[in-house]
Formats: C-alpha cells, structure tokens, sequence
C-alpha cells in the first residue's frame, strides 16, 4: 500500500496539505519540506528542476508515496512537465509500474477561473520566480484565449508570513502596494490568483483592500478538489493508497526549526518531523 505525497520548497505548501487532509481526511500523507534549500524562486531554471526532482524521487521511491503534489508554484512551473514527461517514464521502465504519479498546483488552480470572472480580467499575485516563468499565463490561455491576464510579483509577502509578521498592521502596507499596483495596470480585474501557497496567510487583508466584486482565488481548496476528483476517475491508483488517516513530515532543515515555522501554517506547536538528507 502506499501514501499521497507533498512536497514544496519552503513551508506554503503546508496550507495545500491542510486542505487537503480536511476534504480527504481517510489517506495516509507525507509532507517533504526542503526547507533547507528553500527559496527556489531566485535560482535557475536547471537548479530548481534538479532539487524538485530529488525531492519528488525520494517521495515516490524511498517514503513509497504513489501520488505527490508538487505543492510548490516554482517548482510546478519550472519543473512539473519535466517530471511528468521524461522522469516518470524512466521510473516505469525501470520496475515495470505505471502507477505513479506527480500533479502540480497551477493547472487545478487556471481550471476553475473560468466558473468565476465575467469580466475576462484575469489577476495573478505570485513570487517574482512565478511571475517570471509566465506558467499562469500560459496555462490561463490554454484554458481561454480570451482571458486578459496581469500578473504583479510580491516579494514582500512570503518574508512577512515566514517571520510571523503577517497578521501585524505592517503587512497592511505592502499587501495594499501590490493590490492597487495591480488594479492600477487593470482596474476591470474581477478574479485574483494567489499564485503562491503562503499567500492564504493573508486572504483577508488581500480581500479588505480590493474593491467588492472582485473573487480571490487560494489554491488549497482548488487542489483539494481536483485531487478529489482525480482519484475517483483514476481507481487503480486510488486502489493503492492507504487509508489510516496518518500524515508524517519530513524536512532538509532541522527539525526544531521546521516545527517552529511550520506552527505559523498550521496552528499546531505539536508538529514532528523526521530530518533527511537528499541524494
């Protein structure tokens, strides 16, 4: 039997897990932080597929994860397709098994903005790294070529949310800065992307600062229902996955410290994790 696997470079994709273990609560899961190497956004394209793919191998073949999330924005938009399209191929030629698999966080994320804008306007608020790769536009043109999509970099807000200093009167002021910078280049935006797992920390001083009408759209509970959705059409995968309502939590950092910045995420100062080191 085997467990769904997490994996995000720093600590945001803790707030995919926690949806994702509140809508699926029945499945054992396990949670691979590289705190140690994070942040992934300001280094190269080769590097953050390198150190995703670690992650994502040592999941899938040493903690037997069949399914991982790459909950991890960066990592989803650097490396995902990589991953999917040549790694996994290698493993299933290697022992013979195809059911493996590894999904990202932007695809269910652009999946559903059409059920939301009316307008056609389209907000992306992400880390530089994100907005760079242009993954979100890309992918919201997949969806609909008619969608006009403005992405605004905020590389003030993981800082804030990873020091504690997001609930603060502080974070007022640069959580307001990226909103009206956005708005200011597209006032007839109507749907907002947090494209960054942190960024839910601070869903309700985003949603104070915009103009009613305007939809805020967090991945947690997005990922959670596609991932809902993709097991009951993928029955031998989901044949696979225990079902003993467990989570275990690994990371490159020490694990003290992962339990401290991880209690910002999850309200738990009861969190233990298991040290590991990534070949």
């Amino acid at each position: 039997m085997a467990k769904i696997g997490v994996f995000d470079s720093g600590y945001g994709g803790l707030t995919i897990l926690e949806k994702m273990r509140h809508a699926l609560p029945q499945y054992d899961y396990i949670y691979l932080g590289d705190n140690a190497r994070t942040p992934y956004g300001t280094r190269s394209f080769e590097v953050i597929y390198e150190y995703t793919w670690q992650c994502v191998r040592h999941l899938l073949l040493h903690e037997n994860a069949a399914l991982v999330v790459v909950a991890c924005n960066t990592a989803s938009a650097r490396a995902l397709r990589n991953i999917q399209q040549l790694d996994l191929l290698k493993i299933w030629e290697q022992d013979g098994s195809d059911v493996r698999r590894v999904l990202g966080v932007i695809r269910p994320t652009v999946e559903r903005v059409s059920a939301f804008t009316r307008s056609k306007h389209v907000g992306v608020l992400a880390t530089p790294g994100t907005v760079a790769s242009e993954s979100y536009i890309l992918e919201l043109e997949k969806q609909d070529p008619s969608l006009i999509v403005t992405q605004e970099a905020c590389p003030m807000w993981v800082p804030l949310i990873e020091n504690a200093e997001h609930t603060g009167d502080g974070a007022d002021y640069f959580v307001k800065k990226y909103v009206d910078e956005i708005l200011c280049r597209d006032p007839e935006i109507d749907t907002l992307i947090l494209g960054c797992t942190h960024y839910p920390l601070l869903r309700k001083k985003i949603e104070a600062a915009l103009p009613a009408g305007v939809h805020v759209l967090a991945q947690g509970d997005l990922v959670a229902s596609a991932l809902t959705d993709y097991l009951e059409r993928h029955k031998a995968l989901e044949e696979k996955l225990d079902k003993n309502g467990t989570c275990e939590f690994l990371t490159t950092e020490h694990p003290e410290k992962f339990r401290q910045s991880a209690s910002v995420f999850l309200n738990d100062l009861n969190i233990s994790a298991k040290h590991i080191d990534l070949q």
